[in-house]
């Protein structure tokens, strides 16, 4: 995930990936308000100071969890635009970064998940429509550059971003509340029909 928090090629994880670590699994289990600093240090095996010195408060590293799934979410989608590719192949490549993401990083996904549909829970004012937003654009860029390439015909944008995250919205929340059904293939498998339709072309059927 993100750098797999900050030390991907460290071997032991430095105080500060284990209080990032800590916080996604504890705001994800408990929410925020009902998580105290100290459970996040105990679990990160450290000491309150630690905790302040990297993030000055919990809402400090509340803050940098979603500052970092922020970057890391612009960092996929650029990978997604900086090779060619069809429109059908960047929305499927931009589907199994976030699929990933999501089996690499369930706390994660679980804590923006609550933060979004969830009870409040007393946690600090933050963007997280910006999330949305940000594949949204993604999707209506990867459908603009096919329609000018003129692999797609022309039709509403939104309805276009709607479909897309529509159909993998739906998939990732079916693998997050029944994990017993993980499908990874089910997504690209949707986006392919969602493509191709389900109307029968007769004048290809005529000409075979």
């Amino acid at each position: 995930m993100f750098q797999q928090l900050i030390d991907k090629k460290q071997e032991e994880p430095s105080p500060k990936t284990r209080l990032l670590e800590a916080g996604i699994h504890l705001f994800a289990e408990k929410g925020y308000a009902s998580t105290p600093v100290r459970e996040i240090v105990e679990r990160a095996g450290v000491t309150k100071p630690v905790l302040y010195y990297y993030f000055k408060s919990k809402e400090g590293l509340f803050r940098s969890i979603l500052d970092e799934a922020v970057a890391w979410q612009e960092a996929f989608i650029a990978d997604v635009f900086e090779k060619p590719g069809t429109a059908l192949e960047r929305l499927i490549k931009l589907y199994l970064h976030v699929y990933e993401a999501l089996m690499e990083g369930h706390d994660l996904f679980k804590m923006i998940h609550m933060l979004i549909f969830g009870l409040p829970q007393g946690a600090p004012d933050y963007d997280l429509e910006q999330f949305h937003r940000r594949m949204a654009d993604a999707v209506k860029s990867i459908y603009i550059e096919g329609l000018a390439r003129g692999e797609i015909r022309s039709v509403d944008q939104d309805d276009v971003v709607s479909m897309v995250l529509g159909v993998t919205d739906f998939c990732f929340h079916l693998d997050y509340m029944h994990p017993e059904t993980v499908d990874p293939e089910r997504p690209e498998r949707l986006l392919r029909l969602a493509f191709e339709g389900l109307i029968r072309n007769e004048k290809v059927e005529h000409e075979g």
